[in-house]
């Protein structure tokens, strides 16, 4: 192989999401239909039918995924974990279609697309494998002070309430 190898691979970012997933080979066939993923690459597990690892690409972004492999140091999905403790976010042109594409695919609306304090739309979903993600499109750019000052009315508002 000629020339230098790159530290991070063409296509990537320095952070990269690693799902675990229980039936990640539905759960790419979602995200195309949810998010318009391109699948990049999978990778068959030892049965041929579970992914023992996976690439799909959503707009400029890289997102690595495997089914679990229980006792396989591969980690737990939301499925086996009642939930989870990331959220992937995703920044687009429309984040209303796309909030409601997800929808119609379906993944389940957990908080409504809303004009955030901190200058963007922005609305959240969970996939049918329990991964959350955020979506929005920033609409106004705010110094910090700003947004110090519309959280604390935000807030003093109850939360938007």
């Amino acid at each position: 192989m000629a020339g230098k190898v790159k530290p991070i691979p063409e296509g990537f970012r320095t952070v990269t999401p690693h799902m675990i997933i229980s039936g990640a080979g539905k759960a790419i066939e979602f995200y195309k239909k949810a998010f318009g993923a391109e699948e990049i690459m999978r990778m068959p597990g030892p049965d041929g039918q579970s992914v023992m690892h996976a690439e799909i690409r959503i707009g400029d972004s890289a997102i690595m995924l495997a089914d679990e492999f229980p006792g396989g140091g591969c980690g737990a999905s939301p499925t086996t974990l009642k939930g989870s403790c990331v959220c992937i976010h995703l920044y687009v042109d429309n984040a209303d279609a796309l909030f409601n594409r997800a929808v119609a695919a379906g993944a389940k609306p957990t908080m409504p697309m809303t004009d955030m304090f901190w200058g963007d739309r922005y609305g959240k979903v969970t996939d049918p494998f329990g991964h959350e993600w955020s979506i929005a499109t920033h609409q106004r750019d705010m110094t910090p002070e700003e947004i110090g000052q519309a959280a604390a009315a935000f807030m003093k508002g109850g939360c938007g309430g």
